[in-house]
């Protein structure tokens, strides 16, 4: 499967899920897979065991992220991306640093550019960039700012997704009525939500 077909069956599978898990600690592994929830951001990990989890969350037919800041041990330069898409092979990464959704995008990895919506100058220069270097997704954060969400859904092309001080459906709800195409959350009673919603739809 080439990188643009994995990109349609992703964005199929967020609007589907409507929710991304982002683990944070090794215990919330086994909580994402009792989930049926299908994508996840790895926040956990470090070099020597990170292909461990990837190759574990893989096996059950997730997608998974790397958000690189996070893992430490691997450096944030070419040689770090390739060491990822050649020997960790996630089906991408979430990042903050532009420069290195540029060199994933070359590794045939899927990228999610990552923005913080500190103050007008950091969304007006982030939004700049990322139309500059096209992410296949943009995560936006915090969550609770649902006008910012249709704001920036005006002015990009790109599926939106948001995280951040999530602590209850509603804020979830909110989001996602806000135009985001889903929400990361790394709160396991909120996954268990999804996994109630979806057993009462079949």
């Amino acid at each position: 499967m080439d990188i643009q077909d994995v990109q349609k069956e992703f964005t199929k599978r967020l609007s589907e899920d409507r929710l991304i898990s982002s683990i944070k600690d090794p215990k919330s592994l086994d909580q994402f897979l009792e989930s049926s929830i299908q994508s996840a951001f790895l926040l956990t990990g470090n070099i020597s065991v990170i292909k461990r989890y990837v190759d574990l969350l893989k096996k059950h037919n997730r997608f998974v992220f790397l958000h690189i800041e996070k893992i430490p041990g691997i450096s944030y330069d070419r040689e770090g991306l390739k060491f990822i898409a050649k020997y960790v092979k996630p089906t991408g990464i979430v990042t903050t640093k532009s420069t290195l959704i540029q060199l994933a995008k070359k590794e045939g990895l899927l990228t999610i550019q990552r923005l913080f919506l500190v103050d007008t100058d950091a969304v007006k220069n982030g939004l700049q960039t990322v139309n500059d270097i096209q992410p296949h997704a943009l995560e936006i954060m915090p969550a609770l700012i649902p006008e910012m969400i249709g704001k920036l859904k005006k002015e990009t092309n790109l599926p939106i997704i948001t995280g951040g001080l999530i602590r209850n459906q509603q804020h979830i709800d909110c989001a996602l009525d806000s135009g985001a195409i889903a929400v990361s959350t790394g709160k396991p009673w909120l996954w268990k939500v999804q996994v109630c919603e979806s057993s009462t739809k079949s």
